[in-house]
């Protein structure tokens, strides 16, 4: 109830513009863009055909049959998912979750219910992909592990963010590096600390956003290699 004046009179005596068009964000839920925005952004919903594997973006009308891009063949993870695409308020919501650590009430909602959507039931631990120690330092946290609790809170699974370290830092992925270049920055820059932890254990790894895949399939590799059964991926966003 007290929502109906709140927005209202928070646009009046904050105004905040939305990072996507410049216009005003009249409902503090909506985060960092405005709720034309994010109709304008293209959230997955299960009508589209998407990589059974990797979730790559296929076509607009909904496949009856198991398809796949090829593309992801030799990547080490089994399934991966992503709320919508990379654009106007997804990328918002992504760029300033680098900056502060807060995740709107509408793109959490939107997140649950791409986990829902999907077949990650059988997961039993979330692992927020992690970052460098210097990263971190810089940042002062680290994104994914805030994704990791927002659907942890939702769920009830729990969160292991010390099993997974990153052993080495690497430069940030920029939007024009091709593939193999994305591949290079990551390769062997992960390690298992707790392996007894990680035995057996079907993982759900979480990030803000897949857009080669290489992130999370030398995540995976590690994984596997230190016992893990199956290894699924869930991101607020997907690139490409």
């Amino acid at each position: 109830m007290l929502s109906k004046f709140y927005d209202p009179l928070l646009t009046l005596v904050f105004p905040h513009a939305c990072r996507v068009c410049g216009g005003s964000v009249e409902n503090f839920a909506d985060g960092p863009a405005c709720s034309s925005c994010w109709e304008n952004t293209r959230v997955f919903d299960g009508s589209e055909t998407l990589c059974s594997k990797c979730g790559a973006f296929l076509s607009e009308a909904r496949s009856e049959r198991v398809v796949y891009c090829r593309r992801c063949d030799d990547q080490s993870f089994d399934r991966a998912f992503a709320a919508g695409f990379y654009e106007n308020a997804l990328t918002a919501s992504v760029l300033n979750l680098k900056r502060e650590p807060f995740i709107s009430k509408r793109l959490k909602s939107i997140f649950i219910k791409r986990f829902e959507q999907s077949d990650l039931n059988r997961s039993e631990v979330i692992i927020p992909v992690p970052l460098s120690s210097k990263r971190r330092l810089e940042r002062g946290f680290n994104q994914a592990e805030i994704i990791a609790d927002v659907l942890s809170k939702a769920t009830g699974l729990s969160v292991d963010s010390r099993s997974l370290v990153r052993k080495i830092h690497t430069p940030v992925h920029r939007a024009g590096m091709d593939r193999k270049a994305r591949e290079l920055t990551v390769k062997n820059a992960f390690e298992v600390k707790r392996k007894n932890l990680i035995n057996g254990k079907t993982v759900l790894l979480v990030d803000d956003i897949f857009t080669s895949g290489s992130t999370a399939s030398y995540c995976a590799k590690v994984l596997k290699k230190n016992g893990a059964n199956e290894v699924f991926v869930l991101t607020l966003a997907r690139a490409d």
